[in-house]
């Protein structure tokens, strides 16, 4: 199956879920237009009150619709853009891309994937269990966090649901992703 955008969503306030849209924009080196957490400098609050001046490594949230059939099974009922993401991708792995992997998304969109969304305690205002769903742990023991990747816009352009996604790997060695 070739990716592709099932739902893309924006919020202009900092709230956890997103409303849909038919198309957004990504704007260069700031994010998508009219959402929260566009900008050069992270708007996440609490990283704001920590530093303001950090660099925005969260500039779209992406999470693979494979993680809502998930969650389905597990008794969630959790639509596309509830846990704040922008674009929702059918047939990609995400969290399986190395850090620095550039995601071509429609026409001409480029987003440079940054690392991992750490997942917070807002998801249990969605659905009381969504955190602890969301989180796992490997045959080591090691915590895998399944909420989506974070990215930052390297060409800007217009996306559509049902637009295609191209995956360009970045050199060897692969960096797994980290929280961003």
């Amino acid at each position: 199956m070739a990716a592709t955008i099932i739902a893309l969503s924006a919020s202009a306030s900092h709230t956890m879920s997103k409303g849909g849209c038919a198309s957004l924009r990504l704007l260069e080196g700031l994010g998508v237009e009219g959402d929260a957490h566009a900008g050069v400098t992270v708007k996440h609050r609490s990283r704001v009150a920590r530093d303001p001046s950090q660099p925005n490594l969260r500039q779209v949230h992406l999470i693979h619709s494979e993680l809502h059939d998930e969650l389905r099974l597990s008794g969630f009922e959790i639509a596309a853009g509830r846990m704040g993401e922008n674009v929702t991708t059918r047939g990609l792995y995400l969290l399986a891309l190395p850090t620095g992997t550039r995601l071509h998304l429609g026409a001409s969109a480029v987003v440079e994937v940054t690392g991992l969304r750490n997942p917070c305690m807002q998801l249990e205002g969605l659905a009381p269990g969504l955190m602890k769903a969301v989180l796992d742990r490997d045959g080591n023991g090691n915590l895998i966090r399944k909420a989506g990747v974070m990215g930052v816009v390297l060409a800007g352009g217009e996306l559509r649901v049902g637009d295609s996604i191209e995956v360009e790997l970045p050199p060897e060695p692969h960096r797994p992703l980290e929280p961003v």
